[in-house]
């Protein structure tokens, strides 16, 4: 498929997405979550790929949805709207692989909605991050109200959605809300590091930690244990197991399949 809203890109295991509509701060429209939706089912269905990174070209990583298509949505176009925004997100998180934002500007509305669907973020110390829709009448509808809440705190979430104010790189970190901050002048260098460490990892392990971590997050503690107990077990059904235990014996690096 041809993208013409976002730049698609393979290279040495590291898939990575990105929204490409510059002169517009990258901003969501029906275009680019139908392409961002396809690239995803790509990376689902391609062995090879063992990390997945989200950027946007230009100042921002996405600066919101396109407010021009809000004048034209009813309740039930706009619930169409946001459904398949949803369904992204979704997708994003049932990926086996890790998924990282990389927030290199502006992450404001839909777009820090689809950061937060990620695992994890990365940003930019000159990155800002907000959902700003209550200055609009409106209130997220991507995700926002949920996953912010889950990664920051009620109290952080409520403040950060009724108040609409950004927060900067260092706001954003010390509330949980990114993982770690970089430069931004050797920013997607740095990603591209952590994202080769990644790539490295068992995928049998990587895929069943994250799948354990987030099934576990509202289970209570006694059955998200016996989550753990299970996966832990089924990770001896991989080689990596005994490669990752010989390495350690030996002191060398581990060669993971």
């Amino acid at each position: 498929m041809s993208y013409q809203t976002i730049l698609f890109t393979v290279i040495d295991g590291i898939a990575t997405v990105t929204f490409n509509r510059p002169d517009k701060l990258n901003i969501l429209n029906r275009e680019m979550l139908a392409e961002f939706a396809h690239a995803l089912d790509q990376v689902r269905r391609d062995p090879q790929i063992r990390v997945l990174l989200l950027t946007g070209a230009g100042r921002a990583f996405i600066a919101g949805a396109d407010i021009h298509q809000f004048l034209e949505l009813d309740p039930l176009s706009a619930r169409q709207f946001a459904a398949s925004a949803h369904e992204i997100g979704f997708a994003l998180e049932a990926l086996t692989i890790p998924a990282v934002a990389c927030v290199n500007g502006f992450a404001l509305g839909g777009g820090l909605e689809m950061a937060m669907a990620c695992d994890f973020i990365y940003a930019a110390d000159t990155a800002k991050m907000g959902q700003p829709e209550i200055n609009l009448g409106i209130m997220p509808g991507f995700g926002g109200s949920q996953r912010l809440a889950r990664l920051v705190g009620k109290g952080n979430a409520k403040e950060l959605c009724l108040s609409g104010r950004m927060v900067d790189a260092s706001e954003a970190k010390a509330m949980g809300l990114v993982a770690r901050v970089f430069p931004a002048a050797t920013f997607m260098e740095d990603c591209l590091r952590e994202a080769r460490a990644l790539a490295a990892k068992g995928r049998v392990s990587l895929a069943l930690a994250k799948q354990v971590i987030d099934r576990g997050f509202d289970m209570d503690l006694k059955g998200g244990c016996a989550l753990e107990v299970e996966a832990f077990a089924l990770c001896f059904a991989s080689p990596d197991a005994k490669e990752g235990a010989r390495a350690f014996l030996e002191k060398r690096p581990a060669k993971f399949d």
